[in-house]
């Protein structure tokens, strides 16, 4: 009996045991997973705290990263590593320059604070890259959808009459890596003055609408459209851009929405020309009139681009904010010979009555004139900063283009790194970016007896 009840007591003493050592280490786990997330966290909103004995508590930390990858990194002129590496260095504003042989040098003064982590994030351009035709046979009439990835133009210089007409490049690669070439959306009509039409994008770059003065047609851009069988679109025009109108409207007021009050109200009533990046995170505009735009909007992250800003606004002058780190940059002046065409925005609190369920899409009128030309051109001015001859954004969201002394630059969002990335003619100063960033597009003619044609420029 006695041993019996000594194995009892034996056998729930071991179980005890089991249970208090499976109590403690699920409460250790607990506690690594614990730490190691809020280390995360930290490490996330940019904050370090050194737990090297080597490296001096309050240092500042510098992630000189670079794509391509593999170029070097000078350090106030001395090389000091490559990246992709992290730098540990003392709090103060260094001069860092990220060089790579075929590319060009990016350069920038940083601002490296205690214990906060600044990237420098550098996109590096080649410095001759390769042109690739993209078109052969001539285009006019150029006009980019509203989504960035097609050009729709007009075709008069091929071979066959059946290959006249108004094609679509879709700005993509197959799989294979190969351009796809331009569909043909409509066979040409002489009658109908193609060449000298004007051309509408619907807000969703499924349709557009092409107006001439002899028709006015709603072209299907998924198939060829036999141009003489269309319905003419002329008697419900004003309705049909109404409803477009409404559509790019309550598109635009959900992107700004994101955006302090303050800066919607300078979106919508004290600049021009303004658009939104396309991650939606930062807007570009030129202001209409001084004002100054107050501190501490939003409530920044730890570590923020340490670049000069500009709060107090000028006329004629273009800036960039950013709504997640609350910075404003000047980014250039506008040019007295660009195109006075202003883009739109409707604005809520100019007519809040727009918003309502009552109201007719026929209320939305802002985009259309009494020339065709003229809404043709508003609308195209609403969609792509191209119409207006003026700064781009870049797909990245964090670099815009322009031409300007028969150039193609490139700059960062905050003003700074201005870099050329092509020299050469251009035809009506067309610039436009490839979805991906991997080239940009232009108009041009290469030869003397060449027709105008759109080429691919290299930059990665």
């Amino acid at each position: 009996m006695l041993a019996h009840t000594s194995h009892i007591l034996l056998y729930y003493t071991t179980m005890k045991r089991r249970i208090n050592h499976r109590v403690i280490y699920t409460v250790f786990s607990g506690l690594i997973i614990f730490l190691g997330t809020l280390i995360a966290i930290q490490y996330a909103q940019g904050k370090f705290r050194s737990f090297d004995e080597n490296i001096t508590q309050g240092s500042a930390l510098l992630a000189a990263n670079s794509f391509p990858t593999g170029a070097e990194v000078y350090v106030d002129g001395t090389l000091t590593t490559a990246t992709d590496d992290t730098l540990y260095l003392t709090p103060g504003t260094y001069n860092v320059e990220i060089k790579k042989e075929g590319y060009n040098t990016w350069k920038k003064q940083l601002l490296l604070e205690s214990e906060l982590v600044t990237q420098t994030n550098a996109t590096l351009f080649p410095i001759s890259p390769n042109l690739t035709a993209l078109t052969f046979t001539g285009i006019s009439s150029l006009s980019p959808s509203p989504d960035g990835l097609k050009i729709a133009y007009y075709n008069a210089s091929a071979s066959s009459e059946l290959k006249k007409g108004i094609y679509v490049l879709e700005l993509s690669d197959n799989p294979l890596g190969f351009q796809k070439g331009a569909k043909q959306v409509a066979v040409d009509v002489p009658e109908y003055e193609l060449g000298q039409a004007n051309y509408i994008w619907s807000p969703d770059s499924t349709e557009l609408l092409v107006q001439t003065p002899v028709k006015t047609m709603l072209l299907d851009i998924s198939k060829t459209n036999e141009l003489r069988t269309l319905p003419d679109q002329e008697l419900r025009l004003s309705t049909l851009l109404s409803t477009w109108e409404e559509e790019m409207y309550l598109r635009e007021v959900e992107y700004l929405r994101e955006f302090p009050p303050e800066i919607r109200q300078i979106a919508t009533q004290s600049a021009t020309n303004t658009y939104i990046s396309p991650d939606k995170k930062r807007l570009l505009y030129t202001a209409k009139e001084s004002l100054t735009i107050p501190e501490s909007l939003v409530t920044a992250p730890p570590s923020i681009n340490s670049q000069q800003q500009t709060r107090t606004l000028t006329p004629e002058t273009i800036y960039v904010y950013d709504r997640e780190e609350d910075t404003n940059f000047m980014v250039g002046a506008a040019s007295p010979s660009a195109d006075t065409t202003e883009k739109v925005f409707l604005s809520a609190t100019a007519r809040p009555t727009l918003l309502t369920s009552v109201a007719s899409p026929s209320a939305f009128a802002t985009l259309q004139a009494t020339a065709a030309a003229q809404t043709a051109q508003q609308f195209a001015a609403y969609h792509t900063s191209v119409a207006v001859d003026t700064l781009q954004w870049f797909p990245d969201s964090k670099h815009l283009i322009y031409i300007k002394d028969a150039a193609i630059n490139i700059i960062n969002y905050d003003g700074t790194n201005q870099t050329v990335l092509y020299s050469g003619p251009f035809e009506n100063n067309f610039l436009y970016p490839w979805p991906d960033g991997s080239r940009v597009v232009i108009a041009t003619v290469l030869s003397l007896d060449a027709p105008v044609n759109l080429y691919a420029v290299e930059i990665r």
